[in-house]
C-alpha cells in the first residue's frame, strides 16, 4: 500500500531504482484500469481540467503584464499541457498534476525585472537567460533526485506548508487588488489617445471592472458551497459545486458584452495574447538559438536564481505528490518521489530551451485529482454492492449471509497487483445500530429486509476510501489544456477584470483548512465568544494547547510570513523567498522546541489534519434527537468534499483520540456473532472516514 512516509536513505540512485521497479510492475494496469472505467473517467477528467486550465490562463495574463508581453497565456498553457502529457505517460505517480504555478510566475517576474535593467541582457535576451536558469535548475533537481533528497520530505511539516500556502494567498490577493486598480489607469502598451482611455471612460471601465470582479468572486464562492444548499436535486448541486466556477467565468464574460454597443471599443479590457499561429508568436520556441548569445558572466550568474527555483520546485513538487498520496486514500500502488523529481529536472530543461515557464506539481489540484478518482471508485463499488444486497434480500438471506455476499462482491471488484497480496481492507464492520436493531426485533437469523438494512443508506458506511489509480484521466486533462491553445481566440474574450476576481477567489478559497489562518482568526475572536469555536468541528489544538501558547506560536508564524512577503517587494532579493521557506525546516527542528513544549508542538504542527467533533447545545427535545440521528442520503462526492480541506486537499480526521470524551461507545458483546469482521475495540478516528458525524456524543 502506498504511503507518503519514506525511509531516510541517501545512497545515490537507490531511491530512483526503487521507484522505477515499483511503478514498472503496475504500468500496464495504470492504463487498463482507466480504460475499463469507460465513459465514467470523463467526470474526474473534466473536473481537474477546469481546476488546472483557469489558473494557468490567469497566470498567463499576469505574466503578460509583468514581462511586457515576453510571456503570455500561450506559453503557460503550452508548458502545462506539454509537461502534463509527458508526466502522465512516463512519470511515476500519475495522480500528480503538473502546471505553471504562482511561485513560478513570481520568480519569472523577478528575473524579468533584473534582466531588463541589464544593458548586456535587456528584454531581447530575457528568455535566453532564463534558459540558462532552467539548465542550472535542471542540474540541481537531477542531483537532488540522485542523492535521495526526497527521503527527508516528511521534515517539511505543517509550519512550512501552511505558511507557504498563506504567502501564496497573499500574493494572489495582492495581484487581484493591483489588477483592479490598474483598470482605472492607462495600460503601458496602449495608445493613450484612444477614446476608451480618456479620463471619464477610464473611470467607467474601472467601475465596470469592480462589478465584474466582485460578481465573479461572490458567485464563485457561493457555487463552491452548492452541495450544502437545501434546494435542488443532488446531481444538480454536485454539478454546480464541481463546475460552477468555470460556468461563472463564462456567465460574467457574457455580462461584459451587455453594454458593448454603448461604450467605446476596449471597455471592458480583455485578455491580451497572440494566437499561437500569429506572425512572430512562435519566436519563443526558437530561444535555444540565442542561448549562446548570453554573456558568460550572466550564464554563471543564472546559478543564483536557479538555486532558489530548484529549492522551490523540490518543496512544492514533493509536497503536492505527498498530498495526492495521503494514507487515508488507501492507495495500493507505490510512490515515486525520487524518479518524479528526476523527470521534473528534464522537463525544466525542456521548457527552458523552448522559452516557456516550467511546470511542477501543483496544490490543491493534485489532491483534488485523487479525490475525484476516489469518488469514481466509490461509485463503481457502490453500484456492485447495491445489486448484490438486493439479490441477497430477494433470496431471503439473513444479516450474516447478506454481509458475506457483499464482502465476496467487494473482493471481486478488487484487482490486486502481480507483486502484492489482495487488499486487506475489506468492507467496514456493520453499524452497531444495525446489529442492535436486528437483535432487539429478534430478526438476527431471520431473512433481512430494508427495515433492518437500508440499502441506499447503509452501504456507504461499509466502504473505505479507495482510489481508481490510473493514467488516463491525467493524460486526457493535459490534452484538453493543450486544446485551449486552439481556443485562444475565444479565451481572449474573457475580461481581465474577471481574471482579477478569480485571483481573489483563489486567495479566499485557499484559506479554509489552513490551521495557521484558523489560529489567526482565533486570536481576533473575543474571549467571550471563543466558546462558539467548540460548537463546530475544530482543530484539536483548540482543546489541548493553552491559548497563550497558541498565540505565541501564531505570532512567530505571522512575523515570519510578513518577512517573507516583504522580501518579495525587494527587486533583487525577492528571489530569496524560497530560501526563507526552507529555513523553516531547521527552525522547526532545533529552534522552536526551545520555546514550546513537545506535546504542544505536536498538536500545533501536526503531520495530519485532525479535528475534534463539535460540542453541541444539548437543550433540544426528543423529536430533535430523532431528526438529528437520521442519516441523510448523500452521494460520495458530497461526502469526500466535506471531509477534505480546500486549501491543501487534506483528509480531515474526525473524533481524535487525543481529546477526551470524543471516542465512541464500545461495541456490544453480541455484535461479533453476527459479523465476523467486527472488532470489539473502541472506534478509531479513521473508522468513519466517509461519514461526517455531527451527532453529539
Amino acid at each position: 500500500m502506498a504511503t507518503s512516509k519514506m525511509e531516510e536513505t541517501f545512497v545515490p540512485f537507490r531511491g530512483i531504482k526503487k521507484d522505477l521497479k515499483g511503478r514498472l510492475l503496475c504500468y500496464k494496469q495504470d492504463w487498463t484500469s482507466g480504460i475499463r472505467a469507460g465513459i465514467r473517467i470523463l467526470a474526474p477528467t473534466t473536473y481537474i481540467f477546469f481546476a488546472s486550465a483557469i489558473p494557468v490562463i490567469s497566470f498567463g495574463e499576469q505574466l503578460e503584464r509583468d514581462t511586457e508581453g515576453s510571456l503570455t497565456a500561450v506559453q503557460t498553457l503550452a508548458s502545462t499541457a506539454l509537461c502534463g502529457i509527458i508526466h502522465s505517460i512516463v512519470g511515476g505517480q500519475p495522480l500528480l498534476i503538473l502546471g505553471v504555478a504562482e511561485p513560478t510566475v513570481l520568480m519569472y517576474t523577478f528575473m524579468f525585472k533584473f534582466a531588463k535593467d541589464q544593458k548586456d541582457l535587456g528584454q531581447p535576451l530575457f528568455l535566453a537567460w532564463t534558459g540558462w536558469v532552467c539548465v542550472w535548475t535542471a542540474l540541481l533537481l537531477v542531483l537532488l533526485s540522485v542523492l535521495g533528497a526526497c527521503s527527508i520530505i516528511n521534515r517539511f511539516t505543517r509550519v512550512a506548508g501552511e505558511l507557504f500556502g498563506l504567502l501564496i494567498a497573499m500574493l494572489f490577493m495582492q495581484q487581484a487588488i493591483k489588477g483592479v486598480v490598474e483598470e482605472f489607469g492607462i495600460p503601458k502598451i496602449e495608445d493613450a489617445n484612444q477614446l476608451a482611455l480618456q479620463p471619464s471612460w477610464r473611470f467607467g471601465n474601472g467601475m465596470f471592472a469592480l462589478v465584474l470582479s466582485f460578481g465573479l468572486l461572490i458567485t464563485a464562492l457561493k457555487s463552491r458551497k452548492a452541495r450544502s444548499w437545501r434546494y435542488g436535486a443532488g446531481w444538480l448541486r454536485g454539478f454546480i459545486a464541481d463546475y460552477g466556477v468555470p460556468v461563472m467565468v463564462v456567465v460574467w464574460t457574457g455580462v461584459s458584452y451587455m453594454p458593448v454597443n454603448d461604450v467605446p471599443k476596449g471597455i471592458p479590457r480583455r485578455l491580451f495574447s497572440p494566437n499561437p499561429w500569429s506572425p512572430g508568436a512562435y519566436t519563443n520556441w526558437t530561444v535555444a538559438k540565442e542561448i549562446l548569445n548570453v554573456p558568460i558572466v550572466y550564464i554563471f550568474g543564472a546559478f543564483i536564481p536557479a538555486t532558489m527555483i530548484a529549492v522551490l520546485y523540490y518543496f512544492d513538487h514533493s509536497v503536492a505528490s505527498q498530498l495526492a498520496q495521503q494514507k487515508e486514500f488507501n492507495l495500493k500502488k507505490p510512490s515515486s518521489y525520487h524518479y518524479d523529481l528526476l523527470l521534473l529536472g528534464f522537463l525544466t530543461l525542456l521548457c527552458g530551451l523552448l522559452g516557456i515557464p516550467p511546470a511542477n506539481g501543483v496544490i490543491p489540484q493534485s489532491p483534488m485529482h485523487t479525490k475525484s478518482l476516489a469518488t469514481l471508485k466509490h461509485q463503481l463499488l457502490r453500484r456492485k454492492l447495491v445489486d448484490t444486497a438486493r439479490q441477497s434480500i430477494s433470496k431471503n438471506s439473513n444479516l450474516s449471509e447478506l454481509y458475506e455476499n457483499m464482502q465476496q462482491a467487494y473482493d471481486e471488484m478488487q484487482t490486486p497487483l502481480a507483486y502484492q497480496i489482495p487488499s486487506s481492507l475489506g468492507l467496514k464492520e456493520l453499524k452497531e445500530s444495525t446489529i442492535q436493531q436486528a437483535s432487539s426485533t429478534g430478526c438476527i437469523n431471520a431473512p433481512v429486509d430494508e427495515t433492518v438494512f437500508d440499502i441506499d443508506k447503509d452501504i456507504d458506511d461499509l466502504l473505505h476510501v479507495e482510489v481508481k489509480e490510473q493514467r488516463l484521466s491525467n493524460v486526457l486533462q493535459a490534452l484538453m489544456v493543450g486544446g485551449c491553445l486552439a481556443a485562444m481566440p475565444f479565451i481572449k474574450k474573457i475580461p481581465t477584470s474577471v481574471l482579477w476576481g478569480y485571483f481573489a477567489f483563489m486567495a479566499i478559497e485557499s484559506l479554509p483548512g489552513n490551521q495557521f489562518w484558523e489560529r489567526i482568526l482565533l486570536l481576533f475572536t473575543a474571549p467571550s465568544r471563543r466558546y462558539k469555536v467548540l460548537e463546530e468541528h475544530h482543530a484539536t489544538f483548540v482543546e489541548t494547547v493553552p491559548f497563550k501558547t497558541v498565540a505565541a506560536f501564531t505570532l512567530f508564524q505571522t512575523v515570519y510570513l510578513l518577512a517573507c512577503f516583504g522580501i518579495t517587494w525587494i527587486p533583487i532579493a525577492g528571489v530569496l523567498f524560497p530560501l526563507m521557506i526552507m529555513l523553516l525546516v531547521p527552525a522547526r527542528q532545533y529552534l522552536l522546541p526551545k520555546f514550546f513544549k513537545g506535546a504542544h508542538l505536536q498538536d500545533l504542527d501536526a503531520a495530519e489534519y485532525e479535528e475534534a467533533s463539535a460540542t453541541y447545545n444539548m437543550t433540544f427535545g426528543e423529536d430533535d434527537v430523532h431528526s438529528r440521528t437520521r442519516t441523510p442520503q448523500v452521494d460520495s462526492a458530497e461526502v469526500l468534499d466535506e471531509i477534505m480541506t480546500r486549501s491543501r486537499g487534506e483528509v480531515r480526521h474526525i473524533n481524535s483520540l487525543k481529546v477526551k470524551g470524543l471516542t465512541q461507545t464500545p461495541i456490544d458483546d453480541t455484535k461479533p456473532a453476527y459479523s465476523p469482521r467486527i472488532s470489539q475495540q473502541v472506534d478509531s478516528p479513521h473508522l468513519n472516514e466517509l461519514r461526517v458525524d455531527k451527532i453529539p456524543k
